[in-house]
């Protein structure tokens, strides 16, 4: 069981996300969020390359094999079983999380107040 970790940041969970579906590389990542989220978080590419050096010192991710594509180098990343840990353990905190929210009767009282 992964031990407990602060919540995520927005680009970090999506960065996770990315990869439990397999390798990718950073600007693969980042179009995948911005269509995951439906554009509402777009991960800029000094973002990106500061969040995946600090999830390879944590051990979330690693560097595999580079790919050529359109004559560049991509470093590709894929995800660890500590990293699949982290955010399987996210999920479930957004998952309670959203729950808690539904428990809530929205049938007008949310705009009333006290």
């Amino acid at each position: 069981m992964a031990k407990k970790v602060e919540p995520l940041s927005e680009s970090y969970y999506y960065i996770l996300l990315c990869l439990a579906r397999g390798p990718g590389h950073g600007y693969g990542i980042m179009q995948e969020t911005k269509r995951l989220s439906r554009g509402e978080v777009l991960i800029g590419s000094g973002t990106m390359y500061g969040a995946t050096g600090n999830m390879m010192k944590k051990g979330w991710i690693e560097e595999t094999a580079s790919q050529m594509e359109n004559g560049k180098r991509r470093r590709m990343y894929r995800l660890t079983p500590l990293g699949k840990e982290i955010l399987d353990a996210e999920i479930g905190r957004l998952k309670r999380m959203l729950e808690g929210a539904e428990e809530i009767e929205w049938e007008g009282n949310h705009s009333e107040t006290a």
